[in-house]
């Protein structure tokens, strides 16, 4: 199997699975009164809600769903494309594009089956300042990969870059030599 396809076809199930089963669990336990469930020692507290919006529960309209689903959809398929032309050899871009591709569509699960939102559920974490808003396991993948996906892009620049700066090196020198 191409490690192109090998990347994905683990991280995609893997993602997608730990998404599921996270979200069924917090409908079913954080729905409780008096759940009393944290992580870390109540660092990150576990807490049920729905996000209508987009990260940090931005909204375009009232019901942000309808939006967000063909907006969603838009960017599987570019982040389809980005897969297609990625080489076999660049696992950063191939497990950054299926990390943003598994969280993306368990977000876009959650706002087809219903009109409640997304289902969230870790958080808010204190940070001091100010509370990280809630999320889940899908928004996490979406952000990892949307990181290492930037990072995929710089180095590909630096490297275009240095291959350029080589040429042309390359190229004064061919012009500085003696009988050119």
């Amino acid at each position: 199997m191409r490690p192109k396809i090998l990347v994905f076809a683990i991280t995609f199930p893997v993602i997608t699975a730990l998404d599921v089963v996270t979200k069924r669990w917090a409908l079913a336990e954080l729905v409780k009164p008096d759940h009393g469930h944290d992580l870390l020692g109540g660092l990150v507290p576990l807490t049920l809600a729905f996000n209508k919006g987009a990260a940090f529960g931005i909204r375009v309209t009232e019901d942000s769903r309808w939006f967000f689903v063909p907006v969603t959809i838009l960017a599987l398929v570019l982040l389809g494309i980005l897969y297609k032309e990625a080489s076999n050899k660049d696992i950063l871009r191939i497990s950054s594009i299926s990390l943003v591709v598994s969280g993306a569509l368990g977000n876009l699960y959650d706002r087809v089956r219903w009109d409640r939102g997304v289902v969230d559920f870790l958080g808010p974490v204190d940070l001091g300042l100010w509370d990280f808003p809630i999320f889940n396991v899908a928004d996490m993948a979406i952000t990892c990969g949307a990181i290492l996906l930037a990072i995929s892009f710089y180095l590909e620049e630096r490297a275009i870059q240095t291959a350029e700066g080589d040429v042309r090196e390359a190229v004064r020198q061919e012009g500085s030599e003696p009988g050119a």
